[in-house]
């Protein structure tokens, strides 16, 4: 459990970093096709489907390479 947290640690950090230091490196996410963001007189509805689908995908393939 510890490994996991540290890696998972480790990697927020990174994330971090790089949204400090570059951030237009991740402008496009969110603004994917399929994102939906409306806009209303009371506020704005934001729906990131395309862009869940993505970080579902890495984090699939992130955890069944350090399973086996």
């Amino acid at each position: 459990m510890s490994k996991w947290l540290i890696i998972i640690g480790l990697l927020l950090a990174a994330l971090g970093l790089l949204l400090h230091f570059f951030p237009w490196t991740l402008n496009w996410f969110g603004k994917l096709p399929g994102d939906i963001h409306k806009e209303l007189d009371h506020g704005d509805v934001y729906i990131p489907i395309t862009s869940m689908i993505i970080i579902s995908i890495l984090i699939t393939v992130i955890l069944n390479f350090f399973k086996h």
